[in-house]
Formats: C-alpha cells, sequence, structure tokens
C-alpha cells in the first residue's frame, strides 16, 4: 500500500521522471499529467491524496485549474509549482487555498518535505493523520496533569480579584485544550477542578461583594458601573471613532471561539475581564454599565425609568438615556454619540446599511441581543437542547452565528479604516445542575438563578443572601424585601411541582447567580490592521 496518491500536473513531465522515479521509491503512487483538462477528468473520476499543479501550461492556467479543482473537492490539497514570485500570484494562489507552494526549479527532497508536510496535517484517510492526533491529544493530556497542581495550589491560596481572573482565563485555556483530549477520564477530572473553583469562588464573593460595591470602597475590581469610565470612555479620541458592540450574555469562553473571526480584520490590543454585578441579569448589569451607577443609584436618581422585577414593562428600555447622562456627567467637552440595538435580523440587516455613517461619531454603542436569546431559547425547545448539549457546542454555535451575521458583516465593512473597537457584555451564564429548594409567597421572583422577595426559606450553604438588599447596591422592591443568589450550578426551585421543574431546567444554561462563567466577563480592545 502506498503512504499516498499523487496527480503531478506539468507540461514538462518528461524532463521529471527523475523525480516521479524518486518519489515511488519512498513509496508514494504517482500519477503524471501534462494538462489542466485531463487533471479536472481524473480528479473527478478518481481517488487522489495531493495535486502537483504547474502554473504556467497551454489551454488552461494552473490557477484556473486550481479554481477548478476546488469546486470539485474543497478539501483536496493543491501544491503550486511556479517559476513566477510575483505578489499577486502569490495572493490569488493562497485566496484559492493553496495547501503549499514551490518554486522552479523544485529539487526531489523539496516535494518530499512539501508532501509530508500536507499528508500529515490534511489527509484524514492516511494513518499519520490519526498519529498526529493522538499525539497531540497525549501531549494535552499530560501538559494538563502537569498543570493540575499548579492550578490547585493557585485555588487554594486566597487569590485576590486580580488572581481569580487570570485563573479563570487558565481554566478556559485548558477547557478549550481538552476538546483536543481523547481521554474523558482526563476531561472528568478537569470538570471536577472547574467545579471547585466555582465553590472556592463562591465563598470569595460572599466576603468581598459587599465591600466592593459600597460606596466608599477603595479596592475594588472593575464591575459593570464602573465599566464605562475605566475602559471605554479613555479612548474617546477625536477623529477616530470609537466602536463598542456589547453582545448580551457572552462567556469568555465564547468570546474565546469568536475571536479568530475578528482577529481576522482587527489587531487585538487588550484582552481583559472584569466582573458583572449581582444579579447577573441583563436589566441590573446592562442598566449598570449605560448608568454607571449600581442599581439602588438607578432608582434613585432614574425613579420613572427604573422598574423591579415584579413591575410590568421592559426592563431595559432606557439604557440611551442613562449612556446620554453617564456621558454628560464623567466626559468633559462635546461629544457625537450614537445608540443601536440589533434584537432581529432586520435590525441586523439597518447596522450593515448605515455602518458607514457611524464614522462620523466619536463614539457608537451597538447592543446585540442574540446570544441571550439562543440561550433562553435553548431551554424551551428540544433541537437546541440537542445542538447545543454542552459547552463545546455551546461554543460552536456562538461561533457560527458570529462568523455569518450582521454584526461580522458589519464591522467587515469599517474594518480598514482608522477606529477602536470595544467587544463586552453584561453578563456570562453557566450550565445548572443542582436543583435548590426555596420557599417563598407569592411576590417571590421567578428567576432560577436569584430571587427576592419576603419570607423566602432556604438552606444557607445555598446561596448568597443579603437580607438588605442596598448592602449589594440594590433596590428594596418592598418592605423586609431579600435577595437569594445561587452558587455554582445550582438553581432555585419551589416545591412545588419540584420534581417537573427541577428536570425541565436541568443542564441549560442559566444567569443571575454566582460562578466564575457568570461574573468573570471580557472586555476586548481592538484597532484597524
Amino acid at each position: 500500500m502506498s503512504l499516498a496518491k499523487i496527480l503531478w500536473v506539468d507540461d514538462e513531465m518528461e524532463s521529471l521522471q527523475s523525480q516521479k522515479l524518486f518519489l515511488e521509491n519512498k513509496g508514494y503512487e504517482v500519477k503524471t499529467l501534462t494538462n489542466g483538462y485531463d487533471a479536472l477528468d481524473y480528479v473527478k473520476e478518481n481517488i487522489v491524496d495531493v495535486v502537483l499543479l504547474d502554473e504556467t501550461m497551454p489551454g488552461i492556467t494552473g490557477l484556473e485549474t486550481l479554481a477548478r479543482i476546488k469546486e470539485i473537492n474543497q478539501q483536496l490539497p493543491v501544491v503550486l509549482i511556479t517559476k513566477n514570485e510575483t505578489e499577486n500570484l502569490m495572493d490569488d494562489a493562497i485566496g484559492s487555498q493553496i495547501s503549499d507552494y514551490l518554486i522552479k526549479p523544485v529539487n526531489p527532497n523539496q516535494v518530499l518535505l512539501s508532501l509530508k508536510k500536507i499528508i500529515d496535517n490534511h489527509n484524514g484517510n492516511i494513518a499519520c493523520d490519526f498519529y498526529n492526533r493522538r499525539l497531540v491529544a497525549e501531549k494535552t493530556t499530560s501538559a494538563y496533569q502537569q498543570e493540575f497542581r499548579n492550578l490547585f495550589m493557585a485555588l487554594n491560596s486566597n487569590p485576590n480579584y486580580n488572581e481569580w481572573m487570570e485563573l479563570y482565563k487558565k481554566l478556559v485555556y485548558w477547557e478549550l485544550e481538552m476538546e483536543k483530549s481523547d481521554s474523558p477520564e482526563m476531561r472528568e477530572v478537569f470538570q471536577s477542578q472547574k467545579s471547585e473553583a466555582n465553590t472556592e469562588f463562591f465563598k470569595f464573593i460572599s466576603r468581598n461583594y459587599a465591600s466592593w460595591v459600597n460606596p466608599k470602597s477603595t479596592d475594588a475590581p472593575i464591575m459593570s458601573h464602573t465599566l464605562f469610565r475605566y475602559k471605554i470612555l479613555p479612548h474617546i479620541e477625536k477623529g477616530k471613532p470609537l466602536f463598542v458592540a456589547l453582545i448580551d450574555n457572552l462567556r469568555y469562553d465564547q468570546w474565546k471561539s469568536i475571536q479568530p473571526a475578528f482577529a481576522e480584520t482587527f489587531r487585538i490590543q487588550e484582552e481583559e475581564t472584569f466582573y458583572s454585578i449581582l444579579p447577573t441579569a441583563t436589566q441590573y448589569c446592562r442598566n449598570a454599565i449605560f448608568a454607571g451607577m449600581m442599581p439602588v443609584d438607578i432608582e434613585k436618581h432614574f425613579p420613572a425609568q427604573w422598574k423591579n422585577d415584579e413591575e410590568e414593562g421592559g426592563k431595559n428600555l432606557f439604557e440611551e438615556e442613562f449612556l446620554k447622562a453617564q456621558l454628560k456627567r464623567l466626559y468633559k467637552g462635546d461629544i457625537k454619540y450614537s445608540y443601536t440595538k440589533v434584537v432581529n435580523h432586520q435590525d441586523g440587516q439597518k447596522l450593515v446599511d448605515n455602518i458607514h455613517n457611524l464614522l462620523q461619531n466619536d463614539i457608537n454603542i451597538i447592543v446585540y441581543n442574540f446570544v441571550d436569546m439562543l440561550s433562553h431559547a435553548r431551554t424551551e425547545m428540544e433541537v437546541l437542547k440537542e445542538l447545543a448539549s454542552d459547552e463545546t457546542s455551546y461554543r460552536s454555535i456562538t461561533a457560527s452565528w458570529f462568523e455569518h451575521s450582521p454584526l461580522h458583516q458589519a464591522l467587515k465593512k469599517i474594518a480598514d479604516k482608522p477606529l477602536t473597537l470595544i467587544v463586552a457584555t453584561d453578563h456570562g451564564s453557566v450550565r445548572v445542575k443542582t436543583p435548590y429548594k426555596v420557599i417563598g409567597d407569592k411576590q417571590t421572583t421567578s428567576n432560577l438563578r436569584y430571587k427576592h422577595g419576603r419570607n423566602l426559606n432556604y438552606e444557607q450553604k445555598d446561596v448568597l443572601a443579603f437580607r438588605d438588599p442596598k448592602e449589594a447596591g440594590l433596590p428594596v422592591p418592598s418592605v423586609n424585601s431579600s435577595f437569594i443568589f445561587a452558587k455554582g450550578d445550582g438553581y432555585l426551585c419551589y416545591p412545588n411541582n419540584y420534581n417537573y421543574y427541577s428536570n425541565y431546567y436541568n443542564n441549560t444554561f442559566q444567569h443571575g447567580g454566582i460562578s466564575i462563567e457568570e461574573m468573570i466577563v471580557p472586555v476586548i480592545r481592538m484597532t484597524n490592521k
């Protein structure tokens, strides 16, 4: 059995017989043809692992042949062999997805090296590819085993809020690396360590959160209500528009899944995280971002606009008004701004059509509601539960959405302009697995990761409770009302129909409570390349 089947297409094939013989002696099966037309017919009818293609041939050129080969078989690796080293030719060839190129005259070892490289990486039917994947998996598993102890020690060393952000980044890194591993046992070990991290994080937040949001605090991380002040406003620059894309409910690992799409057109200058406030829910976090205030202060300064959970009406209808007030309060000087909210495809298409007009503004806010809708739809639709059954598939769907989204289209249209782009979110989400019983009166809210109301009964170990909501920077919806927040992967269920609801919501992505996935979220600054 040959190592691989090679098709070599060159109108001067007679002079290359010694090279053909060299490859055959190395174990390759080599078919030779002298023109592009015959090559296309051969590829249609035969199995080929790699094509060696001369760029200059009579009839149709190598580039034309290459394009038609890709129409027949998109995945077939093609090596372009040429005398022409012009930049335009290379751009065309690379754009047509060549796997490699060689400059004439080529020597046999050059060809052999190129074939080895391509076959090792591209041909899934060749044994060495399986071997390479196995090596990657083994290396990943071995590297994590070495890192496990370091992560364990870091988790148990009483990390501060900066160290927690770095720890979470490392956990996300290893979670993504574990996708390469073929060891279910190691994935299970990792999930156990991540669960332990959330247990410790809950203790950390329980000890420190009230002091962070205290108006007199002098030592707190950047949080929702200070995000604009410290991470957005400093980057407003006259003559260079600032775009802020706030993607609702975007976890840090989901950011990593869409990062390659951004990196194609933008240069990442700063990749950081910040802390979402509690509850990690849109009406609290996003309003806090745009107002630059904790919810208790928003209610005080904007009593007509703030609505508590149980009140009727939209909870995020005044973001632009909050933004305008914050800009007036914090930014010294005249400022031109825009605010765009995208909640459906029609809104997205308007953004694509109008994006160039926004370049005249100093700052442009784009709120994009998709990931949050995906999270909620997954809870209710069986087909989405199947498509996004775990974190890996959830990331994959997020990446696929962004790649084909109007947001991506709009940003690509202005990527060649001098601008700054900041991508951020309001909160993340966590896959819930552990139901906790809660008893409350009729006024108790229905949220799964947090609740507020009077006469709440719960297990103290399951939640962080604030008897006085003001200690958490939150409004007091009614007299004697308190807030509770679920920890880790827990979700709060009432005793009525407990079994039904605990089964219905098990393994769904929720937000509102305390977990590293919900609270430590991305803020990324980019510029045009």
